[in-house]
């Protein structure tokens, strides 16, 4: 074995760096000369290697479904887990239902009860929106010979929309609950009370007009009444939410501002009249 002294030791320490640094320059100006070599160095590189990515690829292929297998199982089971509870669930509400139902039965038979008239309707499709004398209305075509009268019910498949007040040969114009001019008698279901629903020209109608004592609780649901007869009882209309100052307002459940078809509703109903069209809106009412 050759024993290099200190001194060149010492030496080649110091060169070992500066070799390097001109084999990789080197190495590098080599791939930039002549870039066809690198590349056919690469693809005979993956050509050497492609048997063994083949012979990999089968047990790889099996343990990544394996895993994915047992994520799946893993999942069903969590979801079973979870479709249990809510069949459990939905079987006390059943049970509950039931017996409801056969009370509710009972009673009515107890009472006499005569059970309200089917409401007759037709479906007719939006044409456009606002428009006309109404700031908040929407335009229905309803076809020729068509039985739409004035003051019949417009609804959505979530909810209450408004009242017709204009019928043409062909079309009928809706005033919304969100209209300024709208004025519908309600009934606040956690506490039973009476109220006026008033709309605003917004998105959300008002309440106005609820007994000294009771206060709209937020979240709490809006039906109709059947006071004067304007509005046959219960028909869904939103839910309470208190504006920043305070004011109880009306979510509405229908989508008022993306209607497209909408069902008019004959109760046979004789109260109240809807509104008369207004001479003039002045520009607040936009």
């Amino acid at each position: 074995m050759i024993r290099l002294s200190i001194p060149a030791r010492q030496a080649l320490s110091k060169l070992t760096l500066p070799v390097l640094v001109v084999a990789s320059f080197g190495l590098m100006l080599l791939g930039k000369a002549d870039t066809l070599l690198a590349e056919r160095a690469r693809m005979a590189l993956n050509d050497g290697l492609a048997p063994i990515y083949a012979v990999l690829a089968g047990p790889l292929g099996a343990i990544n479904a394996a895993v994915n297998e047992v994520d799946a199982l893993w999942g069903m089971r969590a979801e079973n887990a979870r479709l249990r509870e809510e069949n459990e669930y939905l079987r006390r509400w059943q049970a509950i239902a039931l017996a409801l139902d056969a009370e509710n039965a009972r009673l009515k038979a107890s009472l006499n009860w005569i059970p309200d008239p089917n409401a007759s309707f037709v479906t007719a499709r939006v044409v456009a929106d606002a428009g006309g004398v109404y700031a908040r209305a929407a335009l229905l075509a309803v076809g020729p010979n068509h039985s739409v009268h004035k003051g019949e019910i417009a609804l959505d498949e979530r909810g209450l929309i408004g009242r017709v007040t204009e019928v043409g040969a062909r079309t009928a114009r809706v005033l919304l609950i969100t209209d300024l001019n709208s004025r519908i008698p309600v009934i606040m279901e956690t506490s039973r009370a009476r109220a006026i629903l008033v709309g605003t020209n917004g998105p959300r109608p008002r309440l106005l007009y609820w007994p000294e004592g009771v206060l709209p609780q937020e979240g709490e649901r809006i039906v109709t009444s059947a006071e004067a007869n304007a509005f046959p009882a219960n028909l869904p209309i939103g839910t309470v939410r208190h504006s920043g100052s305070g004011v109880p307002e009306v979510e509405p459940f229908a989508l008022l501002q993306r209607l497209e078809i909408v069902r008019i509703f004959d109760y046979g109903l004789g109260g109240v009249a809807p509104p008369e069209a207004p001479a003039k809106l002045t520009t607040g009412h936009h």
